[in-house]
Order: C-alpha cells, then structure tokens, then sequence
C-alpha cells in the first residue's frame, strides 16, 4: 500500500514539474511578444517605457541603486558577522566542569565565548538542569 502512494505521489511529482515547464515556456513566448504588440522596436525601449509609465528606473546591470533615508546604518560590507561556534566535547567537558564549581551561565558563556542559550542546552544534554 506505501509503495502504490510512493509511485503515485512520483507520478504526481512529475506531472507537476511537466506543468511547471508549460507554464514557463507560454509565459516567455507571452512576454517575448509584448515589445512587438505595444508598438516598441526592441525589449529595451519597451523597458524605459514601463520604466517611465511606473516612475521607477532601470538600475545599471549588477548594482542596487542607493536607499534614500538609510539614517547612517553601515553597509553590510562593514557590519561584523558573529562567528558561529564548534561545540566540541571538551567545551561541553568544560561546560560541565564550570557549572560543578557554580559558575553562572553567563559566566561560562563568557569564559568559553559561547553565548548563554548554547550553554543552557549543553547542561540540558548533561542532565545538570532541573526539569520543571
């Protein structure tokens, strides 16, 4: 019975990507016609046409125009990205042995640079949490 709905649900899979590629195909057809039918002699004038009819412009190829208002944020280049960390079994050997000395969590997360949730489910692993 499992078998006969995998088959089924492989056929059901099928027909969906087969649809999927009918859809894409008659939408480019569709939109390679639409400079033609509107009267313009190339997709790129038919472009600064809808450009202008929507008050929008057409950014150059490979650049994002600048945000008005970005209120002094930094550029994502420039922004520090936190480094995740490897929880090896010495960090949750060491893990274990702060919390026998009764080190808080944040201490133990300061001490080992992990942050205070990796702490808490380390001692949740170890069985050094208390159930509720």
């Amino acid at each position: 019975m499992v078998s006969e709905k995998i088959k089924e649900l492989e056929l059901t899979r099928a027909k969906l990507a087969s649809l999927e590629q009918a859809i894409a195909d008659e939408l480019s057809a569709e939109l390679a016609v639409l400079p033609e039918r509107y009267g313009f002699g190339s997709a790129e004038e038919f472009l600064r046409a809808v450009a202008a009819a929507t008050g929008t412009s057409l950014a150059k190829k490979g650049r994002k125009p600048a945000r008005e208002g970005s209120k002094g944020k930094a550029p994502k280049s420039e922004k520090k990205r936190r480094v995740r960390a490897v929880i090896t079994t010495e960090i949750r050997e060491q893990v274990k042995l702060l919390c026998e000395e009764g080190k808080t969590g944040a201490e133990i997360a300061a001490a080992l640079q992990i942050s205070k949730p990796t702490v808490q489910n380390i001692k949740k692993a170890l069985g050094l949490v208390k159930p509720r």
